[in-house]
């Protein structure tokens, strides 16, 4: 290849004529193009005739091994004056939208709020951007749900954060005997008891939980035994805490309620009280799931004592209630008839804080207590960022667990 830089046209043709046969194929791509430059300029390719040029050009694909093509453009450059060289490679790929900066955001919205689902967490980061102004999450509120699961895969959100949760299974309640019907209006409860396990054959606390059947809105309160004695206090706090009056309470068959002391006790402080039905599984199923999204996320699974039941309910009061009924957000069902028999299926369109579902009902001042303003939680609402408030949580329940390691250590 190099002595044919210094043929001329008719050495060129002559050759043509003579190796119509034989093949030609180049290794090195980077030689192939210096030899086509250099060939390029000892022929004076720009003055040549089209005569010349074609023969030029077939002299060139066939010393080389190039197709009548690739050897056109090569010399196509040539003509523009652009140096006959092979282009960088660079593959092709999307611009990118989201930053890690927007990974790292997400990790820490997740670290706050203990990686609720995705929706939810979408939910959040709208929020954060429309109602709090908040400009960093500019790009996060326009996060879809399908690319807010695939960044809690990316390395920019596992090296700030990972959170694993073993799977467990789903425990089954026992159905209703009679069946609330809160027709919309909010005030009937759903109530059921988490156990925080035994030790040794002592008993931990126990946290009731009671769940608005409409509005969601959930309070948290927290007993050291099960007994008249402790319950009449703490069922008095966790009534007062909702901003609406209580009209139905409707529980499980657990043991913890099936005997005299404690439906005497229900009757005095409640106005309606439903109990559950056999083989009917999701009856109390809203209460139950609650148990496990809100409770064990938050409080897990190990012993406490019941000792720390006075410490527990202060936080369930001051932090875990207010943050899980105002910047929390919960899927709203709606029932969709899927067949001409009627079956129904619940699809969740809606995510929404407790609040936010209860500031939609229609004369929501007529169910109000008495002293109890929309302006108030309003403002209650606002105090915060979501996740501030989750964080002011997190702060205050990893306080109660230490104080509650350090006296079991003890």
């Amino acid at each position: 290849m190099q002595a044919g830089e210094s043929m001329s046209l008719a050495q060129i043709q002559a050759f043509l004529e003579c190796s119509e046969e034989v093949e030609f194929k180049a290794g090195n791509k980077e030689d192939l193009y210096e030899w086509v430059n250099q060939t390029l300029r000892h022929l004076d390719y720009g003055k040549l005739k089209r005569s010349g040029r074609g023969l030029v050009r077939r002299y060139v694909a066939k010393m080389t091994g190039l197709s009548r093509a690739q050897a056109t453009r090569l010399l196509g450059m040539y003509l523009r004056g652009e140096a006959v060289r092979p282009k960088p490679y660079r593959r092709r790929r999307f611009a990118e939208r989201y930053t890690r900066a927007d990974a790292e955001l997400l990790a820490s919205v997740d670290e706050a709020h203990d990686t609720i689902s995705g929706p939810a967490t979408q939910k959040i980061l709208q929020r954060a951007r429309y109602e709090f102004q908040d400009a960093q999450y500019t790009r996060l509120a326009e996060l879809s749900v399908a690319q807010l699961y695939r960044m809690r895969k990316s390395r920019a959100y596992r090296q700030r954060f990972t959170s694993y949760q073993p799977t467990r299974p789903t425990k089954i309640s026992i159905g209703e005997r009679r069946r609330p019907e809160p027709n919309g209006r909010p005030g009937y409860l759903r109530v059921d008891t988490v156990h925080q396990g035994d030790q040794d054959g002592i008993k931990g606390v126990y946290n009731i939980n009671a769940v608005d059947e409409v509005t969601q809105w959930e309070t948290l309160g927290a007993v050291a035994e099960i007994s008249e004695a402790w319950l009449i206090p703490v069922l008095e706090a966790m009534m007062a805490q909702f901003p609406f009056r209580i009209l139905g309470f409707h529980s499980d068959n657990g043991s913890e309620y099936i005997n005299h002391k404690v439906a005497e006790l229900l009757k005095k402080l409640l106005i309606e009280q439903t109990k559950s039905r056999p083989r009917r599984s999701n009856d109390n199923g809203l209460v139950e799931s609650k148990n496990g999204a809100v409770v064990r996320k938050h409080m897990g699974y190990t012993h406490i004592a019941a000792r720390h039941a006075e410490e527990m309910e202060v936080f369930y009061e001051r932090y875990m209630n207010p943050y899980v009924n105002f910047h929390r957000p919960c899927g709203v069902p709606e029932e969709v008839v899927t067949n001409a028999k009627g079956k129904v299926k619940r699809v969740y369109r809606w995510y929404a804080t407790p609040w936010e579902i209860l500031r939609q009902l229609p004369d929501l001042a007529k169910y109000l207590k008495g002293g109890v303003t929309i302006q108030d939680l309003e403002r209650r609402a606002k105090a915060q960022t979501d996740t501030a408030a989750a964080a002011e949580m997190q702060q205050a329940k990893a306080k109660l667990f230490a104080n509650v390691h350090a006296k079991k250590t003890a």
